[in-house]
C-alpha cells in the first residue's frame, strides 16, 4: 500500500500567507491565503526554501520535485510555464503556439488557471495579448506585484 501521508507547512510573504502541501517525496500544491499549516517534512521545506529565496531576490531556479497529476495537456502546458524566462511575460496565444497549437488558446488558458504550483511554474507570466494582466488564481495584485519583483512591468504601471 502506497504511502498517502501529507504534509504542509506555511508562510508569511510579501504577498500574504503562502502554504505548500506535500506527500513523503513530491510537492503537490501551493495555495494563496490559506490557513497556517505546521506539519513539515524535507519536501516543504525545500519548497519554502526556494519560494523565499524568490522573494528575496536571490532565485537560482526552483528544484523541489512536483507531482503533475493533471491532465496530460495540462501537465504540457505546466511544463511549458518553465520555459518562460524570469522577468519577462508572454501572451496567452504564445503559450498556445509553444504547446503547439494555436487552435488551443482558450484550452491553455484553462490549464494555466488550474495550475497548481503558482511561483514555481510562473504562470503568473501569462498576459493578454495587447499585455493586460488576465485572470489570476491568487489575485490581480499578487500577479500585478510578482511581474513588478522580477521586473517584467514597471512599478508605477497599472497604479
Amino acid at each position: 500500500m502506497p504511502n498517502r501521508e501529507r504534509f504542509a507547512e506555511s508562510f508569511s510573504s510579501t504577498i500574504g500567507v503562502i502554504s505548500v502541501f506535500a506527500n513523503a517525496t513530491h510537492l503537490e500544491k501551493i495555495e494563496f491565503d490559506a490557513a497556517e499549516f505546521e506539519a513539515p517534512n524535507s519536501v516543504t521545506r525545500l519548497a519554502i526554501a526556494q519560494i523565499k529565496r524568490y522573494f528575496n531576490n536571490t532565485w537560482q531556479g526552483f528544484s523541489v520535485p512536483l507531482a503533475l497529476n493533471g491532465t496530460p495537456f495540462q501537465n504540457t502546458v505546466w511544463q511549458t510555464l518553465k520555459t518562460i524566462p524570469y522577468g519577462t511575460t508572454i501572451a496567452y496565444l504564445d503559450l498556445a503556439l509553444k504547446v503547439g497549437d494555436k487552435k488551443a488558446v482558450r484550452a491553455v488558458a484553462s490549464a494555466n488557471g488550474q495550475n497548481p504550483f503558482p511561483i514555481i511554474l510562473p504562470c503568473h507570466r501569462v498576459v493578454g495579448t495587447d499585455g493586460s494582466l488576465t485572470g489570476y488564481l491568487g489575485g490581480l495584485d499578487k500577479k500585478r506585484w510578482l511581474l513588478q519583483h522580477e521586473g517584467a512591468i514597471a512599478k508605477d504601471l497599472f497604479s
